[in-house]
């Protein structure tokens, strides 16, 4: 019986495959999350449009102020890339501007990172979309203000 589970075993682990990061993804999500973070403060909106899927959601929990309770606030690809046309990231110093990207974890198509902003840190869910890295989902948080 023991040398059965230890066969299922191997054999289950032999048939799975192994899906490791490759070089390349690494550098996509990273270009992707520098387009996005680059972008806003050149107030570039053909890099942001480039660094995120049409289909993005960004949130943020924020208090309303009518009800005093949390609140999930978003905003999708159009309004982002239409802000940064506009240029509202471009009042940051470029000696302040901070964009430290960290990844935190590829399997497949799949991936999370981090961007450390200047004002605000977001977490960044990226799939690879015919074999570009985009960003799909993005859960942000300011440095500063009240915490809820």
């Amino acid at each position: 019986m023991r040398n059965r589970m230890m066969s299922v075993l191997i054999l289950g682990l032999a048939a799975s495959p192994v899906v490791a990061q490759t070089p390349a993804d690494s550098a996509g999500i990273r270009s992707a999350a520098l387009d996005y973070a680059e972008g806003w403060f050149e107030g570039n909106a053909d890099r942001m449009a480039r660094a995120v899927s049409p289909e993005l959601v960004k949130r943020i929990v924020v208090r309303d102020t009518a009800s005093g309770r949390d609140m999930i606030q978003g905003m999708g690809s159009s309004v982002l890339v239409n802000s940064t046309r506009r240029g509202f990231g471009k009042s940051t110093p470029a000696d302040k501007q901070e964009k430290e990207v960290r990844i935190y974890d590829i399997y497949r198509g799949a991936a999370v990172a981090k961007v450390t902003m200047t004002d605000w840190i977001d977490y960044l869910q990226l799939a690879r979309i015919d074999g570009r890295w985009v960003i799909v989902n993005v859960l942000w948080e300011r440095k500063t203000g009240p915490v809820h």
